[in-house]
């Protein structure tokens, strides 16, 4: 059977089954995501993201670190870069602050950038230059579950936080 994508977090038909992908789509410069699927990023007058949905997003008093998603806090670690809890769940990172588990989700990473593969059951893939996310499949479902949805986000936003963090030490 032929694959036939349909985008905006509606159904597909590949040759794994039923499934759903989702399309990151981003600001006009493309450097802000603006939507995963149906699901809208907001931002304030700072450049950064303030609302993931109907789910407010909070940052530290210094602005720099994301510490809520609507009702589930982000707690980083004594040096305060990698995370430590998200909600009830514990985030396991690499030597390098990279998350390697989130809850019950494994994160996987690939190459030495480390830009995330796969995040539990989703897969991420990247556009023609490799350099962002730009659509996240979903094999053998038709709805995220909105536990996995901030997964997401927060992987995505701590992979853009370090893009960040390594383009500001290498000026």
């Amino acid at each position: 059977m032929a694959r036939v994508h349909v985008y905006e977090g509606k159904q597909f038909f590949g040759e794994r089954g039923l499934g759903m992908e989702l399309e990151l789509s981003y600001d006009r410069l493309g450097g802000r995501l603006r939507a995963m699927g149906d699901l809208k990023i907001s931002y304030g007058r700072w450049g950064r993201p303030q609302a993931l949905g109907l789910w407010p997003l909070e940052y530290d008093r210094l602005g720099g670190r994301l510490r809520r998603i609507g009702d589930l806090t982000v707690e980083y670690g004594r040096w305060g870069s990698r995370p430590k809890t998200f909600g009830t769940w514990d985030v396991e990172c690499n030597w390098a602050g990279l998350p390697l588990r989130i809850g019950p989700y494994e994160v996987v990473h690939r190459g030495i950038g480390g830009k995330v593969r796969s995040i539990g059951p989703l897969s991420v893939s990247y556009d023609r230059l490799g350099s962002r996310p730009c659509r996240v499949e979903f094999p053998g479902h038709d709805t995220l579950p909105d536990d996995l949805g901030c997964v997401l986000f927060l992987v995505l936003h701590l992979q853009k936080e370090r893009a960040k963090a390594a383009a500001a030490g290498s000026s």
